[in-house]
């Protein structure tokens, strides 16, 4: 399918089954490559011979299409409900190649399975980091971890036996500016497959250097069954793996980051008209991801993420977000694991080639990692933060000074740069959140009943805070508009506890209503009523109030808890 205007079928969409296998085979080829790709780079960079190089590159790619169906249902709590196409997470490979050169293969499932069970833990208390894990510090991580994947491919350019000197860096050179150019200059559908262009020169260079061979294509059959080969558990842990662990939990989370970040950008691009995200599919979305980097642990292969970028625009692109699309992509995943022959040709790729690719998507992802930073804005407190951190984690990322110092567990645990980096974005976030100004509580049953109290409490803040009348009348206005607006939507009328928490910040009060709700988003009203000219129904009085009363107003919907943030200026 080529370019649309919008979307035509979106995610609950029964799209006829000629298109969900059409749209499925560019998603399928948009997932296969990255996943081949970065697993043949990790097995061959950490010499794990031909046997594990074969059966990982099909667990991997059997995984990924398990991963990319997932991602497209909604099973409870599990599942993101749209399409984000799935593979294997690069950003696994640099910790992932430390563990098996200072620990083994065996150690290295064990903390892929212990890492990934902590995406199941963030899925279900999304809500309760939200404060800790900010953009800023989900940025930083990103940026290192593409630093450090950077050092580990830019190593691996090194010149083969009876190659010219020069032989693999020219490979690699022709790759980049083979995606780097046609990404630059070409438009539409064209630009999605820049980087797949650059392997293919790539390959082209390779040969004439005589670097490719494509006898494993030759001598693999049609169709076969893969061999299971498990490589089993360390199940006596010993100082190697505790100091390997905050690495893997550090990357880990990083992962269930890029998949919020992930889902909520294919949210964004999948209905026809803009819906706030829904965070319960967000939830959803890590904790899918999480149980498929448990089933690669289990099969010895790295964990998966979502290729965000890809999926958003093959919805961009061919305007279709159904989820049949998604189970699609996954069902042909998973049958390519017995077709050898195809898998073959992908594994013929150099390793120059791959590391050059491998280079282009790291250097995206350091830019993705920067946007991320600059979501919520980047005020000075916020740019020390990314300062600070980026010095601390590249720094010992080329030199591990800390682990020559003091040697040991803890010396291998400090002196690693993602390690540190990330914890001192998260220590100097969590500064800033304990030193700010003190934040008020107040806790009641969601009823109408519970104005008054809610009333006195803003009162007695802004009286604290040194507001005037004006603005203190507009801050009780706000509690007054939005306690209605929550018991509009709270239609089954059980009973509900109602948490008000107020932050006071500099000229305004944020606060947020941490409450049970049904399903409608007060965000999604809201722009709703942008394009209406009528409120006579009390509903819409009361969200047309709180618009106008308030300076900001966001709602997230978690499993179980809805909370609407509001922000209230004072006078100038």
């Amino acid at each position: 399918m080529g370019l649309v205007e919008g979307i035509t079928h979106e995610p609950d969409d029964k799209c006829p089954l000629t298109v969900s296998v059409s749209v499925g085979l560019q998603g399928l080829l948009l997932a296969i490559a990255p996943t081949v790709l970065t697993m043949s780079l990790f097995a061959r960079a950490a010499g794990l011979g031909e046997r594990y190089l074969a059966w990982s590159v099909l667990a991997a790619i059997l995984i990924s299409g398990i991963a990319t169906a997932l991602q497209a249902a909604r099973l409870g709590r599990l599942g993101g409900g749209h399409n984000l196409v799935s593979g294997t997470a690069s950003g696994f490979v640099a910790v992932g190649l430390v563990a098996v050169n200072e620990a083994g293969l065996e150690t290295l499932t064990t903390l892929v399975v212990v890492s990934s069970v902590l995406q199941l833990v963030l899925g279900g208390y999304l809500r309760r980091l939200r404060r800790i894990i900010t953009p800023v510090v989900s940025g930083v991580v990103l940026m290192l971890i593409s630093v450090g994947i950077m050092q580990v491919v830019v190593a691996r350019l090194a010149a083969s036996e009876g190659a010219p000197a020069l032989a693999e860096p020219a490979v690699a050179a022709v790759t980049v500016a083979g995606a780097a150019l046609l990404g630059l200059r070409a438009r539409g559908v064209l630009r999605l497959w820049s980087p797949m262009v650059g392997v293919l020169a790539g390959c082209a260079a390779a040969a004439a250097f005589g670097l490719y061979s494509a006898q494993r294509v030759v001598d693999a059959p049609w169709i076969g069954v893969p061999e299971p080969w498990f490589p089993g558990f360390d199940l006596t842990p010993g100082r190697q793996f505790w100091a390997l662990l905050p690495m893997f939990l550090i990357v880990s989370t990083a992962t269930a980051i890029k998949s919020v970040g992930g889902s909520v950008a294919v949210q964004r691009v999948s209905w026809r008209e803009p819906r706030v995200t829904d965070y319960r599919l967000v939830q959803g979305a890590v904790s899918a991801n999480g149980v498929c980097g448990v089933l690669s642990g289990i099969a010895g292969t790295l964990p998966t993420w979502g290729f965000e970028a890809s999926s958003v625009s093959l919805a961009n692109f061919t305007g279709v977000a159904a989820r049949r699309v998604g189970y699609a992509i996954g069902i042909m995943l998973v049958a390519l694991t017995f077709l050898p022959k195809v898998t073959a040709l992908l594994l013929t790729i150099p390793d120059p080639v791959i590391s050059a690719y491998l280079l282009v998507i790291m250097g995206m992802l350091f830019v993705e990692g920067f946007r991320t930073v600059l979501q919520d804005g980047l005020e000075p407190r916020k740019a020390l933060i990314v300062g600070v951190s980026l010095a601390v984690g590249i720094g010992l990322q080329g030199e591990n000074a800390v682990a020559e110092l003091i040697g040991g567990t803890w010396g291998t645990l400090l002196g690693d740069g993602l390690t540190m980096g990330t914890l001192t974005a998260v220590l100097l976030t969590a500064f800033i959140e304990v030193s700010s100004a003190r934040r008020r509580r107040l806790e009641l049953e969601l009823h109408m009943n519970a104005l008054p109290e809610i009333d006195e409490f803003l009162e007695t803040l802004a009286t604290s805070i040194g507001w005037d009348e004006a603005s203190t009348g507009r801050l009780r206005f706000v509690g007054e508009e939005a306690l209605s607006s929550l018991l509009e939507m709270n239609e089954d009328e059980a009973p509900r506890r109602l948490v008000v928490v107020a932050r006071p910040g500099a000229g305004l009060v944020e606060l947020e209503f941490l409450a049970g709700l049904a399903d409608e988003n007060i965000q999604d009203q809201l722009a709703y009523l942008s394009n209406q000219t009528d409120a006579t129904e009390q509903r819409e009085v009361s969200l047309r109030l709180l618009r106008h009363f308030a300076s900001a107003v966001r709602h997230r919907k978690y499993s179980g808890i809805d909370i609407v943030t509001v922000e209230v200026e004072g006078s100038r």
